[in-house]
């Protein structure tokens, strides 16, 4: 069996240090939790699970899922994990989608297991009995075990779905030797080691909370906090109780433990890091944070083709900018032209970003005419724009996609936010493009305030930071923005959810 597969994913400098500790349940030992995923594999392989194929893991995060998810990938499946908060449409396109063969539920009625039912999809259920995963069909609990098939390097060990910012989901399958070297580079990035411990924030189903979080404090040897939802309201006793050193987020959380933080009497000294990733970080939010937390914050920069991280800020005492997302991680980054010819671009001009790594996916699933897109001379292309300069730091300008074009003048959305975001009474912004009939598109941003203002004083105030052409247009204030179960702010979305019928 080799050992660049998931199956060789735990790394305890003794079998005896905690691998899960579960808020309020059971903490797992690195002995007893890879004896879980052994017992489960095997029992999964006595179910009739094979090989190759996708199993769907419907469930929050929880030991059931830490489990299943390692369990799947030893028994040579792949886990493809889903939001549990989906409709019974959204189950059924991503289950079908991925071929599943399998689904894995919690007990009880769920939506999941409605749409595995309507596709004739086998369903299990996991529950947890104690501090081992029991799991159970319409004939009762499973108990059949058969040897598992040891992975290699080369097969699927993930399938996931992009994030369908600009366009239909696409599906994303990643090899085991894709998630080993993401994995590492995290690992070796943030120099995680077995005194480690890490509190887990974001969604397992995502690669931020599962790659950029988990796997690579299992890999280091280090300890995973897993409540089973963030709350900011116990965020810091767990902290303080686990001794946690290292969090990872996206900016919206950030926020929300800012505007919490004397009510919740947070530390002035707390983590060894601060990692944010999954949007884009504003300057004002990052010296907030690191002022009031007394900790270093690290922006990164990933998405799922790459197995999550490609970027990030480096440790101290590295310099940390504000504005970048750091240099790359064991990751080729470039700049190429804007018309994607191969053409690569030189230091500090704008255009779109290409990665080259092993962590990055070999294709989309069955989608040859994104694939011919996606590929250029053996470059990826993330969709972003952005520029590198001497030092190899990387600034993202926004999605090419999500670009404002207003009467030919491109506005980058993230600049706006920024310049939005330092306004004193402003907790959170988002800028995006509007229809209109005089310049093709306008700029409107919506905000939440924490402070006395109103939509006038936030124009002034954007009329002295940027030019003309660049002042929102309206100014919504809103109770709060929508978002996406990870976090993310869809641009596409702000339109429908604050202009139309305005």
């Amino acid at each position: 069996m080799s050992t660049n597969t998931l199956a060789h994913l735990l790394n305890p400098a003794s079998s005896s240090d905690d691998s899960i500790i579960i808020p309020d349940g059971p903490t797992l030992s690195y002995a007893q939790y890879s004896d879980e995923i052994e017992r489960i594999a095997g029992l999964l392989a006595g179910a009739g699970v094979k090989p190759g194929r996708p199993v769907s893991i419907v469930l929050v995060n929880n030991l059931e899922f830490m489990v299943l998810f390692l369990a799947v990938a030893r028994a040579g499946a792949i886990a493809a994990p889903l939001n549990s908060a989906y409709t019974v449409d959204e189950f059924k396109f991503f289950m079908e989608d991925a071929d599943s063969q399998l689904a894995i539920v919690p007990p009880g009625t769920h939506l999941g297991r409605d749409a595995a039912d309507q596709l004739g999809i086998p369903v299990l259920d996991a529950s947890l009995d104690g501090s081992k995963v029991v799991l159970s069909n319409s004939g009762g609990n499973i108990t059949k075990s058969a040897d598992a098939q040891a992975p290699s390097p080369d097969d699927v060990a993930l399938f996931l779905h992009t994030s369908g910012t600009t366009s239909r989901p696409k599906g994303v399958p990643l090899t085991h030797a894709n998630l080993m070297k993401s994995i590492s580079n995290i690992k070796n990035h943030y120099e995680l080691t077995p005194e480690d411990t890490s509190i887990i924030v974001m969604p397992l189903f995502h690669v931020h909370g599962l790659m950029g979080a988990s796997l690579s404090t299992l890999n280091s040897g280090g300890s995973l906090v897993i409540p089973e939802r963030f709350s900011a309201s116990s965020f810091w006793g767990l902290q303080k109780d686990n001794n946690a050193t290292w969090y990872s987020a996206v900016p919206t959380i950030h926020q929300i433990l800012l505007m919490r933080a004397d009510d919740d009497n947070a530390p002035h000294e707390s983590f060894r890091f601060i990692r944010s990733c999954s949007s884009a970080l504003a300057p004002a939010v990052f010296e907030r944070l690191e002022a009031r937390f007394g900790a270093p914050v690290l922006e990164a920069y990933g998405m799922t083709e790459a197995s999550h991280q490609m970027s990030s800020s480096p440790m101290p005492p590295g310099k940390r900018i504000p504005g970048t997302v750091g240099q790359a991680t064991g990751v080729e980054v470039a700049i190429m032209d804007m018309a994607a010819t191969g053409q690569l671009q030189k230091t500090g001009d704008i255009g779109e970003i290409v990665i080259k790594g092993e962590n990055v996916m070999h294709g989309y699933n069955n989608n040859p005419e994104a694939n011919a897109e996606a590929f250029v001379d053996g470059w990826f292309r993330t969709g972003d724009q952005g520029f590198l300069d001497a030092e190899g730091y990387l600034s993202l300008t926004g999605r090419i996609k999500e670009l404002i074009n207003r009467g030919g003048e491109k506005i980058s959305p993230l600049e706006i936010d920024g310049i939005l975001l330092k306004h004193p009474a402003v907790a959170e912004a988002v800028c995006f493009a509007v229809p209109d009939e005089k310049y093709g598109e306008v700029v409107h941003a919506a905000v939440v305030l924490n402070g006395d203002t109103d939509q006038e004083g936030i124009r002034a105030y954007c009329r002295e930071q940027m030019a003309d052409f660049k002042v929102p247009d309206v100014v919504y204030i809103a109770d709060a923005l929508p978002r996406t179960a990870t976090g993310k702010i869809q641009r596409r979305h702000m339109v429908t959810a604050f202009a139309e019928g305005k």
